[in-house]
């Protein structure tokens, strides 16, 4: 048997013949120069093999309309939501697509090594839609990894399994709807608004919109209207201080804080009449800080953002090279409890030898092994996060920030395989008048995790030693105010936190979806947190006052629902694709009925008066602006603009208009061109006579006049 073996990278292709040849692999080159082969023998199905390994760059089809909708004023953006679609081979790519033509016509077997996610899955079924046309009797097989190390490899090997139509029609149906909703929406935002405010949006600004998009701005906004909407309001509160043997300690009053300055006046002034505390209650506790969990996409995100300060973009990026290079298991995972039968011992073991945590690595192998804190929540696909390999930098020549996240990744592995930080807590309770004040101390007993792991914080806070009945005077009683605090503003990790949440996105699209709101300008950084720019918060008002929550997570929540439930097959995905297709169509026709209220509330965010976007349009049979003309050819209509449908000449309705006003028949024509023969843009076409009986061909009234653009 001869098998083509494909993954989704270059390198990943060259890492996995790697392993599986025992380093003996021959290369050679492909049609694509970036887009090795890699030739070797293995085992497969317990038969000695051939093995040609080559790999694609991601995506190689692309989904697109008919070529009669790529031009932005071809149709009403309405016909969109049902023109036809097709697959083609992204045009860069075509090299790649004619390599796995070419080698699959000698192999009897096609082996699917694409990242195991929903994306992946999706990869895998393109290159066997390539390679099935070329050679339809092929047997398929897909390989299920999630590191690109020489066990993992061999054991998928081993292992072979189907490809999963289920998971690969979800993202077949979620590329189609993208590019449905986002070419109508945003083909009418782009086009509507250049013409509104032909200042502020240019000709060569476009509005886009995406259904993951505008949920990611509304959250933005929706901080930001918490914050500059907040009204402060003062309070008082008293508090104690106890300072003895240079140490010293506050008591907090257990009604917190009031929000009437003479009741806390008087509270005041009774405890300063009688200023003796009595101790009534001391209790000491153990208490633990939990370390971390095994680390998911979501929280690798949070952490190179809020710690590292990295993008989730940029660590994303660096995650994936990590993936390909072998060190780092797969980066995009919901999964945060490791699998019974993984060997951590074995991973921890790697990092003994390393001089900053090796003696915690092995720590953690002298007192019974790794005992990692399990989460509750499994994709089903892929393990946590976690390092497949040591390094120390200089076999691989990484980056400072690199390091860092290449460092957080085996910080956060070895804290989740130690032991939770322990800690005795002492809590003293004091009466003064009637009134109850407590404290607590904390004494730190164990580190544990906290010696591996720097982004968590935990301080003893030292307390005087208490009795219960005991009396003192404190230090002080005071009389304290202060004013409510306004929410804080996003930073990008609440913002993918709050994605999370509410279901918008995947952990592999979060940052994807962040970047693509700033790079339209929707939203800036301000000192490290999101606020709304000019055309985000406009946009936002205007879909509100038309009674749209396009800003709202709900449908695209419930479509990525619906999306997992393709996945699982428990729906089909023609029915879930009808059916959002209707609500974002019936959405589209309510929007484009009342735009007016968008240009309103932008109007009132921008510094420019909004245009009648209607002024200068006359409008053809297809409810489309139609083009304006002029006659060049000599005769007496030289020079006179005209009006006609936009569209190519076998999609164009039979409008025609005199730009200068004179009067057309109902069929579009003016009375004095009927019968004559037009040409736009040099194509020459005839106009048929109405009258009963009369053809093209028979009517004595085909006669021409050429008309040119």
């Amino acid at each position: 048997m001869k098998y083509l073996n494909v993954a989704e990278k270059n390198n990943a292709a060259k890492n996995i013949a790697i392993h599986l040849s025992q380093g003996t692999q021959i290369r050679r080159e492909g049609l694509s120069k970036y887009n090795k082969i890699y030739e070797f023998e293995a085992e497969v199905l317990g038969q000695k093999s051939q093995m040609v390994m080559t790999s694609v760059s991601g995506h190689l089809l692309t989904l697109d309309f008919d070529g009669a909708y790529e031009k932005w004023q071809s149709c009403n953006p309405l016909e969109l939501f049902d023109a036809a679609v097709f697959k083609s081979c992204i045009e860069e790519y075509e090299e790649i697509k004619k390599t796995l033509e070419r080698e699959v016509r000698g192999c009897q077997g096609l082996i699917i090594w694409t990242d195991c996610d929903r994306e992946g899955e999706n990869i895998g079924f393109q290159i066997i839609e390539v390679c099935s046309a070329v050679k339809n009797d092929l047997k398929i097989f897909r390989a299920k990894f999630s590191a690109i190390t020489e066990f993992s490899v061999k054991i998928a090997l081993q292992n072979l399994e189907q490809p999963n139509k289920n998971i690969s029609d979800a993202v077949d149906v979620r590329q189609e709807l993208d590019l449905r909703i986002g070419a109508a929406f945003t083909r009418f935002q782009t086009l509507r608004l250049r013409k509104v405010f032909p200042k502020t949006i240019t000709s060569k600004s476009v509005v886009s919109y995406g259904s993951c998009q505008f949920p990611t701005l509304g959250f933005v906004v929706e901080r930001h209207r918490a914050v500059e909407n907040f009204v402060a309001k003062p309070f008082w509160k008293l508090r104690v201080n106890h300072t003895m043997n240079g140490l010293s300690f506050d008591f907090n009053w257990e009604r917190v804080r009031l929000f009437e300055q003479e009741a806390c006046r008087l509270f005041h002034e009774t405890c300063k009449e009688t200023p003796v505390a009595t101790v009534t209650d001391v209790s000491a506790k153990p208490i633990s800080k939990l370390r971390p969990l095994p680390l998911t996409t979501v929280e690798f995100e949070k952490l190179a953002s809020r710690k590292l300060n990295i993008s989730a973009k940029k660590a994303m990026e660096f995650a994936e090279k990590f993936y390909l290079d072998g060190l780092t298991s797969y980066p995009r995972t919901e999964t945060n409890e490791f699998p019974e039968e993984m060997n951590l011992e074995q991973l921890v073991g790697l990092h003994t030898v390393d001089p900053n945590w090796g003696a915690f690595a092995q720590n953690i192998l002298d007192n019974g092994g790794p005992t990692p804190r399990q989460g509750n929540k499994s994709d089903g696909a892929h393990p946590p996060i976690y390092p497949t390999k040591y390094i120390d930098g200089k076999e691989f020549k990484l980056e400072e920030k690199e390091l860092q996240l290449y460092e957080l990744i085996v910080r956060s592995f070895l804290a989740c395989c130690s032991e939770d930080a322990q800690g005795q807590e002492t809590t003293a309770t004091i009466n003064i008048a009637n009134e109850v004040f407590s404290g607590n101390g904390l004494t730190i007993t164990a580190r544990n995790y906290l010696d591996v792991y720097p982004y968590d914080d935990w301080s003893s806070t030292e307390i005087h030693v208490y009795q219960s009945g005991q009396t003192f005077n404190p230090s002080s009683i005071d009389l304290v105010d202060g004013s409510t605090s306004p929410p804080n503003l996003l930073t990008e990790a609440d913002l993918i936190e709050l994605m999370d949440e509410h279901g918008i996105g995947t952990d592999a699209t979060h940052a994807k979806h962040i970047e693509k709101i700033k790079k339209q300008s929707y939203v800036k950084l301000d000192d490290k947190t999101f606020v709304p720019d000019l055309l985000g918060m406009g946009l936002v008002e205007g879909y509100e006052r038309i009674g749209l929550n396009l800003s709202k997570p709900h449908l695209r929540a419930q479509l990525e629902a619906d999306l997992k439930a393709i996945s699982e097959g428990s729906k089909q995905p023609q029915a879930v694709l009808a059916e959002q297709v209707a609500k974002y169509k019936e959405v589209y026709l309510k929007v484009t009925a009342e735009a007016h209220t968008i240009d309103s509330a932008l109007a009132e965010r921008f510094s420019e008066k909004p245009l009648d976007p209607n002024k200068d349009d006359v409008m053809c049979k297809c409810r489309l602006p139609c083009k304006k003309l002029t006659v060049r050819k000599e005769n007496p209509n030289k020079g006179r603009h005209f009006y006609v449908c936009p569209k190519d000449s076998k999609k164009r309705c039979n409008f025609f208009r005199w730009a200068d006003g004179e009067a057309s028949t109902s069929s579009g024509w003016s009375n004095n061109e009927i019968g004559r023969k037009r040409a736009y843009n040099g194509r020459t076409a005839t106009k048929p006579c109405r009258k009963e009986g009369h053809t093209r061909k028979r009517c004595p009234n085909n006669q021409s006049i050429e008309i040119l653009d």
